[in-house]
């Protein structure tokens, strides 16, 4: 399960509409890619298609689509998001992860 917070939807919804998806009917995609400075990197997407491969998730209004291969490192994951002048944008908060870069966009297990 993904888990989205109330900042995360109400940004993630607006951000949808500005780029013309639409946030009752589309998608969030979540995935994990190799990168960042702790050896892997989080990636997210806006998509309109549901493929057949794609684990969906639920949470606060928020369709989270997750690949197979991204699945295992973003179980209990909750997406969260910080403004402000300190405001980081979206982050990740991820018990799988046993080590974070400093910019939070990376991750090792």
């Amino acid at each position: 399960m993904i888990k989205v917070s109330e900042t995360a939807k109400v940004k993630v919804s607006s951000l949808m509409r500005e780029e013309g998806f639409d946030p009752i009917q589309d998608y969030v995609r979540v995935g994990v890619k190799s990168g960042g400075c702790s050896g892997l990197s989080y990636d997210l997407n806006f998509d309109k298609t549901l493929d057949t491969e794609d684990k969906l998730f639920e949470d606060n209004q928020v369709k989270i689509l997750v690949d197979k291969k991204s699945l295992l490192y973003l179980i209990g994951t909750t997406l969260e998001y910080s403004g402000g002048l300190n405001g980081k944008g979206f982050v990740f908060n991820n018990p799988n992860a046993q080590r974070t870069c400093g910019c939070g966009e990376s991750f090792s297990l």
